[in-house]
């Protein structure tokens, strides 16, 4: 049963979480992808009903659609994915929103592999 999953990032994990997800799906996100997507959040606001932005992430094992929109005043993207079909992507997507909704690891931590997903 297809189950939507909810939740908000910081927006400069947005990238990272996208790339993680599609693998998830085997789906094959490249620049053309985030270009896109960099380009259709921009003006978002999640409050606004007709403020978000979705797209369609196709992949081998799966189709997610994924919508966004900015918390206008501050660092947050609102998240939404729906067609989250298995137990285990359902864990994985929920994951995923929960470790990119803290601030990305400094350049000196990253390099010693001490945050990994």
């Amino acid at each position: 049963m297809s189950k939507q999953i909810a939740g908000w990032i910081m927006d400069r994990n947005l990238r990272a979480f996208l790339e993680l997800l599609s693998r998830y799906v085997d789906y094959a996100f490249d620049d053309t992808d985030w270009d896109t997507i960099e380009t259709g959040v921009r003006d978002t606001d999640d409050e606004k009903s007709d403020g978000w932005y979705s797209y369609p992430l196709a992949g081998t094992s799966a189709t997610l659609e994924v919508s966004f929109a900015r918390s206008v005043g501050s660092e947050v993207m609102s998240v939404s994915v729906t067609g989250v079909e298995t137990p285990e992507l359902q864990l994985r997507t929920d994951t995923l929103l929960s470790a990119f909704a803290s601030a990305p690891p400094s350049p000196k931590t990253a390099r010693r592999g001490a945050w990994c997903l």
